[in-house]
Protein backbone atom coordinates (compact mmCIF):
# COMPACT_ATOMS: atom_id res chain seq x y z
CA UNK A 1 0.00 0.00 0.00
CA UNK A 2 1.40 3.44 -1.27
CA UNK A 3 0.33 5.46 1.20
CA UNK A 4 -1.90 4.92 4.71
CA UNK A 5 -4.18 7.92 4.21
CA UNK A 6 -7.83 6.75 3.23
CA UNK A 7 -8.74 9.89 1.48
CA UNK A 8 -5.88 9.06 -1.28
CA UNK A 9 -6.68 5.33 -1.26
CA UNK A 10 -9.29 4.25 -3.78
CA UNK A 11 -12.01 1.48 -3.23
CA UNK A 12 -8.97 -1.44 -5.00
CA UNK A 13 -6.51 -0.50 -2.24
CA UNK A 14 -9.29 -1.05 0.14
CA UNK A 15 -10.17 -4.27 -0.90
CA UNK A 16 -7.15 -5.79 -1.25
CA UNK A 17 -5.66 -4.61 2.11
CA UNK A 18 -6.62 -6.01 5.53
CA UNK A 19 -6.51 -3.54 7.99
CA UNK A 20 -5.58 -3.79 11.75
CA UNK A 21 -5.76 -0.28 13.18
CA UNK A 22 -7.97 2.56 12.27
CA UNK A 23 -6.28 6.21 13.42
CA UNK A 24 -8.43 8.69 13.79
CA UNK A 25 -6.79 12.21 14.19
CA UNK A 26 -8.71 15.01 16.31
CA UNK A 27 -8.20 18.78 16.32
CA UNK A 28 -9.90 21.79 16.48
CA UNK A 29 -10.17 25.22 14.55
CA UNK A 30 -8.98 28.27 16.27
CA UNK A 31 -7.01 31.13 17.10
CA UNK A 32 -3.22 30.91 18.11
CA UNK A 33 -1.52 33.66 18.95
CA UNK A 34 -0.92 35.99 15.80
CA UNK A 35 1.43 34.34 13.92
CA UNK A 36 -0.09 30.43 13.78
CA UNK A 37 -3.10 29.44 11.83
CA UNK A 38 -5.99 28.43 13.15
CA UNK A 39 -6.01 24.59 11.50
CA UNK A 40 -2.54 24.51 13.71
CA UNK A 41 -4.14 21.74 15.44
CA UNK A 42 -5.75 19.59 12.62
CA UNK A 43 -2.27 20.44 10.38
CA UNK A 44 0.09 18.71 13.19
CA UNK A 45 -2.15 15.80 14.45
CA UNK A 46 -2.79 14.45 10.62
CA UNK A 47 0.85 14.80 9.44
CA UNK A 48 1.98 13.12 12.61
CA UNK A 49 -0.80 10.11 12.38
CA UNK A 50 0.30 9.86 8.46
CA UNK A 51 4.05 9.73 9.59
CA UNK A 52 3.28 7.09 12.61
CA UNK A 53 1.56 4.75 10.18
CA UNK A 54 3.99 5.14 7.53
CA UNK A 55 6.80 4.13 9.89
CA UNK A 56 4.74 1.33 11.54
CA UNK A 57 3.93 0.26 8.35
CA UNK A 58 7.41 -0.69 7.49
CA UNK A 59 7.12 -2.52 10.51
CA UNK A 60 4.45 -4.80 8.91
CA UNK A 61 1.24 -3.40 10.57
CA UNK A 62 -1.53 -2.18 8.65
CA UNK A 63 -2.77 0.96 10.13
CA UNK A 64 -5.09 3.45 8.02
CA UNK A 65 -5.74 7.13 9.02
CA UNK A 66 -8.75 8.72 8.90
CA UNK A 67 -9.77 11.78 7.76
CA UNK A 68 -9.02 14.40 10.43
CA UNK A 69 -12.06 15.62 12.68
CA UNK A 70 -11.15 19.75 12.30
CA UNK A 71 -13.73 20.68 15.58
CA UNK A 72 -12.71 20.02 18.63
CA UNK A 73 -14.25 21.23 22.52
CA UNK A 74 -13.80 25.00 22.62
CA UNK A 75 -16.77 25.92 24.87
CA UNK A 76 -14.90 29.01 26.31
CA UNK A 77 -13.46 30.40 23.20
CA UNK A 78 -16.74 31.43 21.68
CA UNK A 79 -16.24 34.90 22.26
CA UNK A 80 -13.53 34.49 20.02
CA UNK A 81 -14.60 35.34 16.19
CA UNK A 82 -14.20 32.00 13.82
CA UNK A 83 -13.84 29.33 17.34
CA UNK A 84 -15.87 26.51 15.68
CA UNK A 85 -16.92 24.43 18.99
CA UNK A 86 -18.15 21.29 19.39
CA UNK A 87 -19.89 20.23 22.54
CA UNK A 88 -18.43 17.12 24.24
CA UNK A 89 -22.08 16.08 24.36
CA UNK A 90 -21.96 16.55 20.20
CA UNK A 91 -18.63 15.07 20.19
CA UNK A 92 -19.63 12.08 21.85
CA UNK A 93 -22.31 11.43 19.52
CA UNK A 94 -19.65 12.02 16.34
CA UNK A 95 -17.08 9.34 17.70
CA UNK A 96 -19.99 6.72 18.62
CA UNK A 97 -21.38 6.83 14.59
CA UNK A 98 -17.33 6.97 13.23
CA UNK A 99 -16.92 4.06 15.64
CA UNK A 100 -19.99 1.95 14.03
CA UNK A 101 -18.57 2.65 10.79
CA UNK A 102 -14.75 1.57 11.38
CA UNK A 103 -16.90 -1.79 12.92
CA UNK A 104 -18.22 -2.19 10.11
CA UNK A 105 -15.63 -2.08 7.68
CA UNK A 106 -14.21 -4.91 9.95
CA UNK A 107 -11.11 -3.34 11.53
CA UNK A 108 -10.98 -4.42 15.01
CA UNK A 109 -8.85 -1.33 16.82
CA UNK A 110 -9.37 2.09 16.86
CA UNK A 111 -6.77 4.84 18.22
CA UNK A 112 -8.28 8.58 18.78
CA UNK A 113 -4.91 10.49 18.26
CA UNK A 114 -5.72 13.79 19.53
CA UNK A 115 -4.01 16.85 18.79
CA UNK A 116 -6.47 19.73 21.10
CA UNK A 117 -6.13 20.32 24.54
CA UNK A 118 -9.86 21.03 25.40
CA UNK A 119 -10.81 17.46 23.58
CA UNK A 120 -11.20 14.49 26.31
CA UNK A 121 -11.86 11.51 25.12
CA UNK A 122 -12.00 8.98 28.00
CA UNK A 123 -15.48 8.69 29.20
CA UNK A 124 -16.56 8.78 25.75
CA UNK A 125 -14.69 5.84 24.98
CA UNK A 126 -15.64 4.24 28.31
CA UNK A 127 -19.58 4.10 26.95
CA UNK A 128 -18.79 3.38 23.89
CA UNK A 129 -16.67 0.46 24.70
CA UNK A 130 -19.42 -1.19 26.66
CA UNK A 131 -21.34 -2.05 23.81
CA UNK A 132 -18.68 -2.03 20.85
CA UNK A 133 -16.33 -4.74 20.03
CA UNK A 134 -13.88 -2.63 18.74
CA UNK A 135 -10.65 -2.31 21.07
CA UNK A 136 -11.01 1.90 21.87
CA UNK A 137 -7.94 3.74 23.10
CA UNK A 138 -6.83 7.26 22.86
CA UNK A 139 -3.36 9.11 22.79
CA UNK A 140 -2.43 13.16 23.21
CA UNK A 141 0.29 13.44 20.48
CA UNK A 142 1.91 16.16 22.42
CA UNK A 143 2.48 13.62 25.46
CA UNK A 144 3.83 10.58 23.47
CA UNK A 145 7.36 11.98 24.04
CA UNK A 146 8.81 14.32 26.80
CA UNK A 147 8.95 17.71 25.49
CA UNK A 148 11.21 19.07 28.53
CA UNK A 149 13.92 16.76 26.05
CA UNK A 150 13.46 19.43 23.30
CA UNK A 151 12.06 22.54 24.48
CA UNK A 152 12.94 25.05 27.02
CA UNK A 153 9.14 26.13 28.21
CA UNK A 154 6.99 23.93 25.69
CA UNK A 155 3.97 26.17 26.66
CA UNK A 156 0.27 25.73 26.55
CA UNK A 157 -1.13 26.52 23.27
CA UNK A 158 1.08 28.44 20.35
CA UNK A 159 3.84 28.18 22.46
CA UNK A 160 7.58 26.83 21.92
CA UNK A 161 6.07 23.36 21.16
CA UNK A 162 3.79 24.08 18.50
CA UNK A 163 5.25 26.81 17.31
CA UNK A 164 8.35 24.97 16.59
CA UNK A 165 6.31 22.18 15.18
CA UNK A 166 4.80 24.34 12.63
CA UNK A 167 7.88 26.21 11.91
CA UNK A 168 9.03 22.59 11.13
CA UNK A 169 5.90 20.85 9.14
CA UNK A 170 4.11 23.88 7.62
CA UNK A 171 6.95 26.92 7.43
CA UNK A 172 4.49 28.74 5.18
CA UNK A 173 1.65 29.31 7.39
CA UNK A 174 4.25 30.75 10.29
CA UNK A 175 3.94 34.11 10.23
CA UNK A 176 7.74 36.19 11.90
CA UNK A 177 8.12 35.76 15.21
CA UNK A 178 8.50 39.26 15.82
CA UNK A 179 4.72 39.30 15.07
CA UNK A 180 3.65 37.19 17.71
CA UNK A 181 2.87 37.84 20.91
CA UNK A 182 4.89 36.95 24.18
CA UNK A 183 1.90 34.81 25.27
CA UNK A 184 1.56 35.79 28.73
CA UNK A 185 -1.21 34.16 30.49
CA UNK A 186 -2.85 35.04 33.94
CA UNK A 187 -3.28 32.19 36.32
CA UNK A 188 -6.11 31.16 39.00
CA UNK A 189 -5.92 33.34 41.86
CA UNK A 190 -6.90 30.20 44.01
CA UNK A 191 -3.49 28.50 45.43
CA UNK A 192 -5.16 24.67 44.24
CA UNK A 193 -6.21 25.82 41.13
CA UNK A 194 -2.90 27.43 40.48
CA UNK A 195 -1.52 24.44 41.45
CA UNK A 196 -3.67 22.46 39.42
CA UNK A 197 -4.95 19.96 42.28
CA UNK A 198 -8.36 21.04 41.28
CA UNK A 199 -9.32 21.56 37.69
CA UNK A 200 -11.71 24.04 36.44
CA UNK A 201 -12.15 25.26 32.79
CA UNK A 202 -10.37 28.75 31.74
CA UNK A 203 -12.08 31.51 30.17
CA UNK A 204 -9.69 32.03 27.41
CA UNK A 205 -9.85 35.59 27.07
CA UNK A 206 -9.94 36.55 30.34
CA UNK A 207 -5.97 34.28 30.81
CA UNK A 208 -4.54 35.92 27.45
CA UNK A 209 -5.08 39.18 25.43
CA UNK A 210 -3.18 37.09 22.20
CA UNK A 211 -4.62 34.09 22.72
CA UNK A 212 -1.40 32.28 22.92
CA UNK A 213 -0.63 30.77 26.20
CA UNK A 214 3.60 30.43 25.97
CA UNK A 215 6.19 31.59 24.85
CA UNK A 216 7.20 31.13 21.15
CA UNK A 217 10.07 33.05 21.07
CA UNK A 218 13.06 30.15 21.16
CA UNK A 219 11.24 28.08 19.10
CA UNK A 220 13.24 26.74 16.14
CA UNK A 221 13.11 24.49 12.69
CA UNK A 222 15.49 22.24 14.89
CA UNK A 223 13.31 21.58 17.77
CA UNK A 224 10.21 21.44 15.64
CA UNK A 225 12.52 18.20 13.57
CA UNK A 226 13.56 16.33 17.00
CA UNK A 227 10.25 16.28 18.87
CA UNK A 228 8.06 15.21 15.69
CA UNK A 229 10.45 12.62 14.81
CA UNK A 230 10.39 11.58 18.90
CA UNK A 231 6.67 11.62 18.97
CA UNK A 232 6.26 9.70 15.53
CA UNK A 233 8.30 7.43 16.41
CA UNK A 234 7.19 6.38 19.86
CA UNK A 235 3.71 6.01 18.32
CA UNK A 236 4.99 3.99 15.61
CA UNK A 237 6.01 1.69 18.24
CA UNK A 238 2.81 1.82 19.75
CA UNK A 239 1.11 0.74 16.46
CA UNK A 240 3.27 -2.15 15.99
CA UNK A 241 2.74 -3.25 19.42
CA UNK A 242 -1.06 -2.89 19.02
CA UNK A 243 -1.50 -4.32 15.58
CA UNK A 244 -0.38 -7.50 17.08
CA UNK A 245 -1.95 -7.68 20.37
CA UNK A 246 -4.87 -10.03 21.34
CA UNK A 247 -8.07 -7.78 22.23
CA UNK A 248 -9.37 -10.82 24.00
CA UNK A 249 -6.36 -10.95 25.92
CA UNK A 250 -4.41 -7.73 26.85
CA UNK A 251 -3.40 -8.25 30.02
CA UNK A 252 -0.98 -10.09 32.17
Amino acid sequence: MSTPILTELNWKNVQETEFEIAILPWGATEAHNYHLPYGTDNYQVERIAARAASLAGEKGAQALVLPTVPFGVNCQQQDIPLTMNLNPSTQALLLEDLVTSVENSGISKMLILNGHGGNDFKQMIREIQASSPVFLCAANWYTMSDPADVFDHSGDHAGELETSMMMYLFPDLVRPLEEAADGFAKQFRIKAMKEKKVWAPRQWTSVTESTGVGNPYLSSVEKGSSFFDAVTTELAHFLVDLSTANIDDMYA
